[in-house]
């Protein structure tokens, strides 16, 4: 015999190694399926937390998105009953020129005669259009500025109507106060009063 066999110690120890070995894949392939499964689950549920991020944000963007659908259907519906919105002071105040220069450029003036017209509708055409040309520079430039110009008008009127208002209030006041008064002859009013008689 010149083999020697392995002892029992040894080849209990050799499969004891063995089972070791195949208990510690065992181990390592789990590990490796439970990093998996919680990598699946975090992707899962970072998915479903954008989902529901995206749900919320499309909650509360549902009232804004509502609004203004109702918004657009309402500028819709007063354009197709009322026509265009009046653009915004510059865009008016170039029409308004060019609205002015047609009409200067269009007017033939019976008082100069046929050969005088001829010469004075150029200048007329020509005065129209330096004057175009001076004020669309401007506009262009300074947009902002006619629509601030606009808005002060705007609240400019407002403040005279409230002061014509408050005038017309007292007057009025005046007038049925004091028109008891009259029909006895005790005006006491500021002025001199003057006898007809």
């Amino acid at each position: 015999m010149s083999e020697e066999r392995p002892t029992s110690d040894a080849a209990g120890e050799d499969a004891a190694a063995r089972r070791d070995a195949a208990d510690e894949a065992r181990t390592a392939d789990q590990a490796r399926t439970a990093d998996q499964a919680r990598t699946a689950d975090q992707g899962r549920t970072a998915d479903q937390a954008r989902e529901s991020d995206r749900a919320r944000a499309t909650d509360a963007d549902a009232w804004a998105t509502a609004c203004e659908e109702d918004l657009t259907a309402e500028k819709a519906r007063r354009r197709a009953r009322y026509g265009p919105p009046p653009g915004s002071a510059a865009e008016e105040l170039r029409k308004l020129v060019d609205t002015v220069a047609d009409k200067l450029s269009g007017l033939q003036s019976p008082l100069l005669g046929a050969v005088a017209g001829g010469a004075a509708q150029q200048m007329v055409n020509q005065v129209v259009r330096q004057a175009k040309a001076a004020v669309e520079p401007v506009i262009e430039r300074n947009p902002d500025v006619f629509d601030h110009l606009a808005a002060a008008g705007g609240e400019l009127l407002a403040a005279y109507r409230s002061a014509v208002e408050a005038q017309e209030r007292r007057w009025t006041n005046r007038d049925t106060g004091h028109q008891g008064g009259r029909d006895q002859g005790d005006d006491q009013g500021p002025g001199e009063r003057i006898d007809l008689d």
